[in-house]
């Protein structure tokens, strides 16, 4: 994925709208809907609050508000919000947990050497 010029784009998933397969974009992407599959961004993962996700996500960062089931693979920094849903595994340099959030699973977190979008 080339991140040349690729600041400032977002692809975007509406509530409503249900996928299942592989994703990979070399910008941000948030998702309002639901997801079943894999994805794979080297931006920013979004995942609203009525967000649905069931894959093994690599990204650089992470702000989830919505229900993640499946792996995370983070090079910088995950913030799970008040309403956050998170059941996995999970690799990130920085964690920020909200109050109200859930997480149900393991984290390892070095600095960020390891883990490469």
């Amino acid at each position: 994925m080339s991140k040349s010029s690729n600041k400032g784009l977002l692809t975007m998933i509406g509530e409503g709208t249900s996928l299942e397969g592989s994703i990979v974009v070399p910008h941000s992407i948030r998702i309002d809907g639901s997801l079943k599959g894999k994805i794979e961004t080297s931006e920013t993962l979004t995942v609203g609050e009525n967000g649905v996700i069931e894959a093994n996500i690599i990204a650089k960062s992470a702000i989830i508000a919505g229900k993640v089931v499946g792996n995370l693979s983070v090079e910088d920094r995950v913030e799970l919000e008040s309403q956050a849903s998170f059941i996995g595994d999970l690799k990130t340099r920085d964690l920020v947990i909200n109050e109200g959030a859930t997480f149900h699973g393991n984290c390892s977190m070095d600095n960020g050497k390891n883990v490469k979008v």
